[in-house]
């Protein structure tokens, strides 16, 4: 109900529902994880039913199980009518100590699934491994959306674009919040270096254009004009996405600031709307 209403306050017409961080992710009881996937998604595709023409769901997968996770994709997308998936970083196993990435060869199958199905896959922040925030000791308040979850996700999305993955299945979108977790300013640098040290590294296309091609970016909890404008000259408003960020961010602060962004109407209307229309293969609302 608060939503709902907050979406009529600041013009929102659609929200698409998912998990916070880290969720299924941060489970290792394998078992657990996939009974937790299944109940929260049917808890949100019970929410969904009840304001069809205003919510739409993420899918919560028990990445843990790459089988379990094709089978939960699937009744989620053919069943429930979810419009893609989000998965909150790496998955834990077993060891609390672990960290497996979405790029390892265990995962081939479910991205092939995803494939198939083409549907986006949202990949969330989520802290580093408790073993891994040496260089934050001492600077609690760089853990979390402030930084670590940028740096994460955005090492996280070059680990897929560098592993191949987009060479093997092209058609698979990967949505990146936060304006793209500093991967528009950072990226003609990666790619850049890679070449003058490629380090093994061996891809078919340049590094940047899997990200221009294979990636879309929101505006989620990033309400900063300058940075904006910047992702729109490195990669084109066709893939920005307009998010809030919502209960996390304020929705009003978030329409109280796109309402005034100096970039075109054209512009705007895609990244406010028109973009995610097509992306999530949704009919006009109200």
């Amino acid at each position: 109900k608060q939503r709902i209403e907050q979406m009529d306050k600041t013009g929102i017409d659609i929200s698409i529902v998912s998990l916070n961080s880290p969720a299924i992710q941060g489970i290792c009881d394998k078992k657990l994880a996939i009974d937790m996937a299944r109940r929260s998604n049917d808890v949100l595709a019970a929410a969904v039913v009840k304001n069809p023409k205003r919510l739409r769901g993420f899918a919560a997968l028990p990445m843990q199980d790459p089988e379990a996770a094709i089978a939960v994709l699937d009744r989620c997308i053919h069943d429930l009518g979810f419009v893609g998936a989000l998965i909150n970083g790496y998955s834990q196993l077993d060891d609390p100590d672990t960290s497996l990435y979405l790029d390892i060869p265990q995962y081939r199958s479910f991205w092939s699934n995803v494939s198939r199905l083409e549907v986006p896959v949202y990949l969330h922040p989520r802290e580093p491994l408790q073993s891994q925030r040496k260089p934050y000791d001492g600077h609690p308040w760089l853990l979390g959306a402030s930084w670590a979850f940028g740096v994460e996700t955005a090492t996280h999305a070059l680990r897929l674009i560098c592993s191949g993955l987009f060479d093997e299945y092209p058609n698979i979108k990967i949505i990146l919040g936060h304006l793209g977790e500093m991967l528009p300013y950072a990226i003609w640098r990666a790619e850049h270096r890679t070449k003058i040290d490629p380090r093994g590294l061996s891809l078919k296309k340049d590094l940047s254009l899997y990200f221009y091609e294979n990636f879309y970016i929101t505006t989620s909890g990033n309400f900063r004009t300058q940075a904006l404008i910047n992702c729109i000259l490195e990669m084109g408003s066709d893939r920005i996405l307009y998010s809030t960020d919502y209960p996390f961010e304020s929705m009003e602060e978030c329409d109280e600031w796109f309402g005034g962004v100096d970039i075109s109407l054209a512009d705007q209307l895609k990244i406010g709307r028109l973009n995610s229309l097509n992306l999530f293969k949704l009919d006009s609302p109200l």
